[in-house]
């Protein structure tokens, strides 16, 4: 009798993991979802953008192994809350990510809702327009032969920002469905590649000490200072604790930003269930995991402790005119292009939800809140004077709240799950670890570093 409960058992818990999440999200009868490969392209993309631009920063700032550890420690408890948030969402039937904190998780409702619409992936795309700011001006002069005279519009990166927005971004936002842009994710996955290969090669184009007058092709540099900082220089760091290493563990959560796209990629996953969807979080994390490990871990060899907190602008000084460098700053663009639309799709759904509820579908609403939210990220990216703020700040106050602290306390409010239960420790586990990060990287970088260095 015994044995026939546990076999009965069994197969329950076995037909929730082959069960459709939402029976409501799965798509008409005679279509055919997004393939599993396909899924995992829109996952990575997702979550690489350009967090990657300051992982070399954070190794610098935590040494070798400590920044492995941490980055796996970072990359596994993404997988268990994404885990987490698919157990919520079988149970509830939530649509989104953010629905489950706006209409199940019952404090202050709109004031919630407005913190994770707003704050959590405002600040993330204006993150990713902050380096079309930054690198677009250089990667245009780059290709011009003549140096031009005074300051020409098209190297104005405020000027260039702004008609990127409106040409590129704003057109593939003002999609209404996210499998239009299903076909981008795996070109954006592939420009990340090529950016970690031409990092990976320049490692043995750059010496080390970096020569004193910062370029390769007009070096006068003794060999009595060349010799002399070698021994210091060139050796790299296993362990590094610095108050820059603040910075560390939120520029990885933020790195690993994707939770609010989970959803929406699951109503494409064909035949979707939770095994499934886990599957296709699990491979593109660590798909991710390792183009970020090597990517850091070459970038901060080439430059040591001299690397920039944004990668890409150490190259310039050292490889003027470098053919390669220059073909890496336009594809890193285009993925990072090609993030922003992904990333405000589900943010403008959950607005939409959130001002006009369960309303039909409306032309008029939806120009008007996408024009809306890419108008703030705009403005965001426009006024945001250093790539390492945005890191910093963002990953402090948002990404370790939506990485950590928020699936962990939906968890523990909606599941059914007895407190001493294993899942509903892991969930506290992730509050508790969510909590102590941000407040700690929060007050360091503001109190400590922004004070030193105004």
């Amino acid at each position: 009798m015994r044995r026939a409960e546990n076999t009965a058992i069994q197969a329950n818990e076995e037909h929730d993991e082959s069960s459709p999440l939402l029976e409501h999200a799965l798509p008409p009868q005679g279509l055919t979802g997004a393939s599993f490969g396909s899924s995992v392209f829109n996952l990575m993309n997702a979550i690489m953008g350009s967090g990657i631009l300051g992982l070399s920063y954070a190794m610098a700032n935590t040494g070798i192994i400590g920044f492995c550890i941490l980055l796996l420690l970072v990359s596994s408890l993404a997988s268990y809350s994404i885990h987490l948030l698919l157990k919520l969402c079988d149970q509830t039937v939530s649509g989104s990510f953010i629905q489950l904190g706006i209409t199940r998780f019952r404090v202050s409702g709109f004031l919630n809702g407005a913190v994770f619409l707003l704050l959590l992936p405002s600040t993330a795309m204006s993150s990713y327009l902050f380096i079309i700011k930054s690198e677009l001006p250089a990667a245009i002069a780059s290709f011009l032969s003549l140096e031009p005279s005074g300051n020409p519009w098209y190297l104005d990166g405020r000027i260039l920002l702004v008609l990127v927005t409106l040409v590129v971004v704003l057109p593939l936002a003002m999609l209404p469905k996210i499998g239009f842009l299903g076909y981008t994710s795996s070109l954006a996955f592939f420009f990340m590649v090529f950016f970690t290969a031409v990092v990976v090669i320049k490692k043995w184009s750059i010496p080390c000490p970096l020569p004193l007058n910062a370029s390769l092709s007009n070096m006068q540099v003794t060999s009595t200072q060349f010799s002399s900082s070698s021994s210091s220089e060139c050796v790299p760091k296993m362990f590094v604790i610095s108050s820059k290493s603040a910075y560390a563990v939120p520029t990885m959560a933020f790195s690993f930003l994707c939770h609010t796209a989970v959803l929406p990629i699951y109503c494409e996953l064909h035949r979707p269930s939770k095994k499934k969807m886990q599957n296709v979080a699990n491979v593109g994390i660590s798909l991710s995991f390792l183009v970020y490990l090597v990517s850091a871990l070459f970038g901060y060899l080439t430059f040591y402790d001299h690397v920039d907190s944004e990668l890409l602008q150490g190259y310039d000084a050292y490889l003027p005119r470098d053919i390669l460098v220059m073909s890496v700053r336009l594809a890193i663009l285009l993925a990072v292009l090609l993030t922003v639309p992904l990333i405000h799709f589900p943010t403008r759904n959950a607005l939409r939800t959130l001002i006009l509820g369960e309303r039909p579908f409306s032309w008029f609403s939806h120009i008007l809140l996408t024009t809306l939210l890419v108008a703030l990220v705009l403005l965001l990216a426009a006024f945001v004077p250093d790539i390492r703020n945005v890191f910093g700040l963002v990953g402090s106050t948002t990404s370790t709240g939506l990485l950590f602290v928020y699936p962990g306390l939906f968890y523990l409010r909606i599941s059914t799950d007895p407190l001493g239960s294993l899942q509903s420790l892991g969930a506290l586990v992730l509050v508790v670890i969510g909590i102590l990060v941000g407040l700690l990287s929060f007050f360091i970088i503001i109190v400590v570093t922004w004070a030193k260095n105004p």
